[in-house]
């Protein structure tokens, strides 16, 4: 069982375990603090959990998923693993969510002199983000608090508000990404969208950046239910699935859901690098030369076992 519940954990944690002396015992960089260190212990034998500096814990893993917003397929996967049958309460999902950048939140185009800021602009820069990029997607930063020394990517729905957002470590050390303990059953970049064009599916934040042709990030590898309601309900004609080559299985998932509903796929097949380090111009020439998907290829995939 562990050797399937070890991949789950680090796709919902956003991490890798490490494995301690004591059996069956593992940390985890904690999604409830800004620490240094992996500070999150779990056991994948009787599923308790603990984090040592915020003190929050649970007995079983299902609680550790609704802890950290995990997606209805995580759960799925989970009660696939454990043999149950766990189903997630539509009580809660009725009410909104209020999601709200951190206090410490600061826009990037306001310049404050900082350190701080010259090395997130910098981190910026390298990756190929403009000062255009900066205002359109309202990127800012914090240099204290839980996303401390983080950029800060806010997604926004059809109306303007906040849904979701994404932290990253601007000084490559430590715990990547740091995003808020919420559902990404959203639409990522909803704002921007345009649904009488074609649409682009990718897996993060950047990679959609990278395109900025109508592309929405799904801040993961599989596609959230709410976005797949809004492309056929907007009728949608033509998607591109961009995903990155770890998450080809989901994207032929997704690629045969849309094909079902009467949708355009175009798979494109990155075999390397994610988009953002792609680049602008060559992903989308990647994309302009990319060929619509045949019933025959993904019957081909199945066979092969892809």
């Amino acid at each position: 069982m562990s050797e399937l519940l070890i991949p789950l954990l680090n796709k919902v944690l956003n991490s890798s375990g490490q494995r301690l002396r004591k059996q069956n015992e593992y940390l985890y960089w904690s999604p409830f603090v800004n620490h240094h260190k992996p500070k999150l212990q779990v056991n994948i034998q009787t599923g308790k959990w603990h984090c040592w500096v915020s003190n929050q814990g649970g007995h079983n893993f299902f609680q550790l998923l609704k802890q950290v917003g995990a997606s209805r397929d995580h759960y799925k996967e989970l009660n696939e693993i454990m043999g149950s049958s766990y189903s997630v309460s539509n009580k809660k999902e009725d009410k909104p969510t209020i999601v709200t950048l951190p206090k410490e939140y600061k826009p990037l185009y306001i310049e404050d002199g900082s350190i701080q800021q010259l090395h997130a602009l910098k981190f910026l820069m390298e990756r190929g983000l403009t000062d255009q990029d900066i205002l359109k997607y309202n990127i800012g930063y914090c240099v204290s608090g839980l996303y401390q020394n983080r950029i800060i990517i806010p997604s926004y729905d059809s109306n303007g508000q906040l849904n979701y957002f994404v932290g990253r470590d601007f000084y490559k050390g430590g715990m990547k990404y740091k995003n808020p303990p919420i559902s990404k059953d959203i639409v990522g970049f909803e704002l921007h969208v345009n649904w009488n064009y074609p649409v682009c599916l990718v897996e993060g934040a950047f990679d959609a950046i990278a395109i900025r042709r109508n592309a929405i990030p799904l801040f993961g590898k599989t596609i959230p239910d709410q976005l797949k309601h809004r492309i056929i309900e907007n009728n949608v004609k033509t998607i591109y699935i961009c995903l990155d080559k770890d998450a080809r299985k989901q994207a032929i998932e997704t690629a045969e859901y849309f094909m079902a509903n009467g949708v355009d796929v175009y798979f494109v097949d990155i075999k390397e690098k994610d988009p953002s380090d792609i680049g602008f111009g060559k992903i989308n020439n990647i994309l302009a030369n990319t060929e619509k998907l045949t019933s025959e290829w993904l019957m081909e995939q199945r066979i092969l076992g892809i």
